[in-house]
């Protein structure tokens, strides 16, 4: 069962699997499919480092650039989108997920901002 504590980094694994999954259907692309394999397990991988950020600026750097490689995987799943090279239920559910990691990690770096200056 997930916690919430951990919830955010679980449904980056998630995500990024699913993205290869994608990845192991599609023919051709091969430049557009290393692009969004990169961009989506940078996700939880940023994730990982922020456990591990040195400072709280470390930290909330970690989940900005999460929130980067959220946003940059977003543009390649639309791209293979308006390529026709994935239909538009796969495409509905994978932005679904996307959308809801980027609003936790907003969240996230908003809190962590919030506590920065509260300190």
């Amino acid at each position: 069962m997930r916690d919430d504590k951990n919830a955010l980094r679980l449904a980056s694994i998630d995500f990024a699997i699913a993205i290869s999954d994608l990845c192991d259907t599609i023919k051709g692309c091969s430049v557009y499919k290393n692009q969004i394999i990169r961009s989506s397990s940078s996700i939880g991988a940023n994730l990982h480092e922020a456990k591990y950020a040195q400072s709280r600026a470390d930290f909330i750097n970690k989940l900005e650039i999460a929130l980067k490689e959220s946003s940059e995987t977003d543009y390649w799943l639309e791209l293979l989108y308006r390529k026709n090279t994935i239909d538009v239920k796969t495409y509905a559910e994978l932005k679904n997920q996307s959308g809801s990691i980027r609003r936790k990690l907003i969240s996230s770096i908003t809190t962590a901002k919030s506590n920065s200056e509260q300190v």
